[in-house]
């Protein structure tokens, strides 16, 4: 399906953070995702802040996300793509990848990076392969707590 087919069913993506439903994109990453759960909100609010944030809508509803942390010039990390289990299966994460990668600040980037368990396919139709050299990677790891909640744990 092209940019074409998606519109005229409604779907969009903006860069617009003032269009980004907080609130779902949350619940989402924290509660339902497996490489954010537990992610405390105020986390979130401040990637968004230092991120260019892809959201995608229907009719201005939110039916997916994806974050790129950049210097625009060398490096993008890709991270928290998701689309809601309502819109699956309809090309919307082809469609917002591609949007990602042709974005005019990301173009000429030396490196892009993500990670993923899952999403391996989606990810090799754009370029993305398995890091190349990682006895060149180094990381340092730090899972979120799990805050409390009134009584959630």
């Amino acid at each position: 399906m092209n940019e074409d087919a998606f519109t005229k069913k409604g779907f969009s993506i903006s860069t617009d953070k003032s269009l980004i439903d907080f609130e779902t994109v949350y619940n989402y990453l924290s509660n339902d995702s497996y490489w954010a759960k537990g992610m405390p909100a105020e986390m979130l609010k401040k990637a968004i802040e230092n991120s260019i944030c892809f959201g995608l809508y229907q009719q201005n509803k939110q039916a997916g996300f994806a974050r790129v942390v950049t210097d625009k010039a060398t490096f993008a990390y890709l991270c928290d793509v998701f689309i809601l289990a309502d819109y699956r299966r309809l090309g919307l994460s082809k469609w917002l990848i591609q949007t990602i990668k042709q974005y005019p600040e990301l173009q000429g980037l030396r490196r892009w990076s993500l990670a993923t368990a899952d999403a391996h396919d989606l990810y090799t139709q754009f370029g993305f392969i398995p890091v190349s050299r990682p006895d060149r990677w180094m990381e340092i790891y730090t899972p979120y707590k799990i805050q409390d909640r009134g009584g959630e744990k």
